[in-house]
């Protein structure tokens, strides 16, 4: 793996923590709540400046693959930091919490950005299908081996039944007329086109631990045809919309496996996992690679920060919404020990993961 797309792979983790945090930014400039430093990265500074007319710092530190907005007061237990005018608590709630959901906003932006620029310069592959589906792999030693069908044989009919198209409940027809017809115990006459040839083979299909009649093959739609198109800028906005919705679709089942038990930690990646993982998959697939993943993990960053976690933006609105409700905030005490238990949750968690992540590399698991 080429320190190259080592390097593409961290740019990619630093500029969307950097949108994230400056999507806090942007929205605590516009709402007038004062920032008290700006970080691209973590860890030792490299470079810092000043702002003259806001006083806030802005610096670049030497770990690119994260950053922060830090408010006034924000991690002062005392309540004495309320009496700074500049304390971040002392604003309105529905500044604040403008302020806190704009960094995961800023991810689905990105994201979206992202998305049209991909559809627009990359273009779409547009795939004409075949009504009927043909072989691509057939199971050593199952009936159809045994019947002679082989790869890349189009499936025409099943005892002169024709086999196209799918079923009422999108089945492909010819799996339907397999298991239908398959249960008498007889073999079935299967016609099929391979290359100039038409040939009729004969199999009995078996039955599954699922109770279904199969022959051993895997399939898939004909392709006829496949060609490169590109769309207008206008006409590639709604298809980034689609594949944002569709990478965020995928995370929050994700996520639901974990919650409901049925994924645990070790499908899970930190920093270093991810990081390999878009080196590898650039360096194999290329640009287009690169930028999709971008998508899925900008989005996979906002949604996640949307959860309700001690020490995540989601926690934070949740707090928000209390306080606006109870026309009061928690004690300076109550919400620095629950940023506390947050943190240090979240910090158990990325050494964990850290950990793993490299154990990985090293057992050539991950």
């Amino acid at each position: 793996m080429s320190i190259v797309y080592i390097l593409l792979a961290l740019l990619m983790l630093c500029v969307m923590v950097t949108v994230h945090e400056w999507g806090h930014f942007i929205a605590a400039r516009i709402t007038g709540i004062p920032v008290r430093e700006f970080s691209i990265g973590f860890g030792p500074k490299l470079a810092q400046w000043k702002s003259r007319k806001h006083e806030t710092v802005f610096s670049v530190r030497v770990i690119p693959a994260g950053g922060y907005c830090a408010f006034y007061g924000e991690d002062d237990p005392d309540e004495k930091a309320d009496e700074d005018p500049r304390a971040m608590r002392g604003f309105p709630v529905w500044k604040r919490l403008v302020t806190v959901f704009m960094g995961p906003c800023m991810n689905f932006i990105l994201a979206f950005v992202v998305g049209v620029g991909l559809y627009t310069l990359s273009g779409i592959t547009e795939v004409t299908y075949s009504d009927y589906v043909h072989i691509d792999s057939v199971n050593p030693g199952s009936a159809a081996d045994q019947a002679g069908f082989q790869v890349n044989d189009v499936l025409k009919s099943v005892n002169g039944v024709d086999a196209a198209g799918q079923t009422a409940d999108g089945d492909y027809r010819f799996r339907s007329l397999i298991n239908e017809l398959g249960r008498t115990g007889e073999p079935l006459e299967v016609t099929v086109e391979r290359g100039e040839e038409t040939l009729t083979l004969s199999v009995t299909p078996q039955m599954d631990a699922t109770g279904r009649m199969l022959i051993g093959i895997g399939i898939t739609p004909e392709v006829l045809s496949a060609k490169k198109v590109y769309p207008t800028f206008f006409e590639a906005i709604p298809l980034s919309a689609q594949l944002c919705v569709r990478e965020g679709t995928l995370i929050i089942e994700s996520l639901g496996k974990l919650f409901k038990g049925e994924a645990g930690i070790s499908d899970m990646s930190g920093p270093v996992g991810v990081v390999r993982y878009v080196a590898q998959e650039t360096q194999s697939n290329g640009p287009e690679a690169y930028w999709l993943l971008l998508v899925f993990i900008s989005v996979n960053l906002g949604l996640v920060n949307l959860l309700p976690i001690p020490g995540l933006d989601g926690a934070q609105i949740i707090l928000l919404i209390v306080e606006g409700i109870r026309r009061k905030p928690l004690s300076r005490k109550a919400e620095a020990y629950i940023k506390l238990v947050g943190f240090a949750a979240l910090l158990l968690l990325f050494i964990t993961l850290t950990y793993q992540d490299i154990a990985g590399i090293f057992g050539g698991t991950r």
